[in-house]
């Protein structure tokens, strides 16, 4: 049985983390996983922190990371996969929007793949953050091609070697198209599997930030940039040892 590291990024979740954290340990813990909870407090300005320190008291597989201030989404997550152990990583999110039992879905497919990404297949956000979400896809698409249909849901798994491979930057919202598309760039396969969303009923979604829009729309054409420099050495190196390249999908 694989051994799971559960990332759970937190910004401002104080109504919910304690529930999500509790979610996800009765599910593992009935499926006998070896496991641990790594819960980023993303410079949370509310109890968030407070909460995850309680948790830690009674369950051990819990650990904290916690940084102020806030390095949004994409630092968030970096700062959990860095303090990741086991052979697995899952990121959910703590906004109680996604179910950790769908983790079952991705596991049976881990197998055959080694990223498992999920996708809403009927997406409870508001009309705009959709609308949206379509245009974002677009773009990723015109750069990079199609990597998922949901490129930014916040349920996924993967094999925590990729990190060792995969060089994440961005601190905003292009982090899953770094890892999806910098994964699939080195011949990592990924799946997808439908993951049941619920509207948020508690805590302010960030993604509709002007900000947060403006970095990554920033962001996004660096990193193809970034990926094209940093893949030429790897297919001059190929070309000269004479490794081919069969089924391996080309981003450039």
């Amino acid at each position: 049985m694989h051994s799971l590291s559960i990332v759970i990024p937190a910004y401002n979740e104080a109504a919910t983390i304690e529930n999500t954290v509790e979610e996800v340990l009765a599910t593992v813990r009935q499926r006998g996983m070896d496991f641990e909870i790594i819960v980023v407090n993303d410079g949370s300005t509310d109890r968030t922190g407070e909460i995850a320190r309680a948790l830690i008291k009674r369950i051990p597989q819990i650990r904290l990371v916690e940084h102020f201030p806030s390095r949004h989404y994409g630092g968030a997550l970096k700062a959990g996969f860095s303090a990741a152990s086991k052979e697995l990583v899952a990121f959910f999110p703590a906004d109680k929007q996604f179910v950790f039992s769908d983790i079952d879905r991705m596991l049976a497919l881990i197998s055959e793949a080694d990223i498992v990404s999920g996708y809403r297949a009927n997406r409870q956000d508001p009309i705009v953050r959709r609308i949206n979400a379509m245009g974002w896809n677009a773009v990723v698409w015109l750069l990079f091609g199609r990597l998922c249909r949901d490129i930014d849901c916040g349920f996924k798994l993967f094999r925590r070697e990729i990190l060792d491979r995969v060089k994440l930057v961005t601190d905003w919202a292009p982090i899953d198209t770094e890892l999806l598309a910098g994964a699939k760039a080195r011949g990592y396969r990924i799946a997808e599997v439908e993951v049941t969303h619920l509207a948020r009923t508690a805590g302010k979604a960030t993604g509709s930030n002007f900000k947060v829009i403006v970095m990554a729309f920033r962001d996004l054409p660096r990193f193809r940039f970034r990926l094209y420099r940093e893949l030429c050495p790897e297919r001059q190196a190929k070309k000269r040892t004479g490794i081919r390249e069969e089924g391996k999908r080309k981003i450039f």
